[in-house]
């Protein structure tokens, strides 16, 4: 009786510690908090990664905290209050556009990369006098493929056109266009040059 107790204590035991290994092995970094903060930092910080947030700040908020010897949980409780925080600030920069809801849900459904990028560009075209519809229907075009030097090329782009005379409508969905060319023709030579046997 004393050996299958001591084995159900010994796969408890290590039951445990794989399931922290697992939440800290997402960034070994995390391994220098204390034990009962690993799990939970690494999952906010799994959780801002699929909402499209940074999540290297709250790494780092984490990472200040285990160096100030703070306990666990309120470490776990700064990295919560800057997930907060950062996904405010995310929203309200949407929202300063005037950009829905709905065009914040579909571009973060979009973009694997954090959307700060395309939510700025959505801010300065609307600034430069892009109709929000407009504006939202480029950002999102692009954000699935383009990069953030390709969204800046675009803003840049769509301001240089607009100081020509373009209406800034037009001037947006002709760069736009012009981008999302440019992207697929990215992806495509990149998908050639992966192929085994192509010259």
């Amino acid at each position: 009786m004393r050996r299958h107790c001591s084995w159900i204590a010994s796969a408890c035991a290590l039951a445990a510690a794989l399931v922290a290994g697992t939440a800290a092995g997402q960034d070994p970094r995390l391994t220098r908090l204390p034990p009962e903060a690993q799990a939970p930092v690494g999952a906010l910080v799994d959780s801002a990664r699929a909402a499209g947030l940074p999540a290297e700040p709250l790494v780092q908020r984490a990472l200040e905290g285990a160096t100030k010897q703070a306990p666990g949980d309120l470490i776990v409780a700064a990295v919560q209050r800057l997930a907060a925080d950062l996904g405010r600030a995310r929203d309200a920069l949407g929202l300063r556009a005037g950009a829905p809801p709905a065009v914040l849900t579909k571009l973060r459904r979009a973009r694997r990369q954090p959307v700060t990028m395309p939510l700025a560009v959505l801010t300065d075209l609307v600034a430069s006098g892009v109709p929000m519809d407009s504006a939202a229907a480029a950002v999102l075009t692009l954000a699935a493929r383009a990069g953030d030097a390709d969204l800046v090329e675009f803003r840049r782009a769509v301001e240089r056109d607009i100081a020509l005379g373009a209406p800034p409508g037009t001037a947006a969905a002709a760069a736009a266009a012009d981008a999302a060319a440019a992207a697929a023709v990215q992806v495509n030579a990149r998908a050639r040059g992966q192929r085994p046997g192509r010259p």
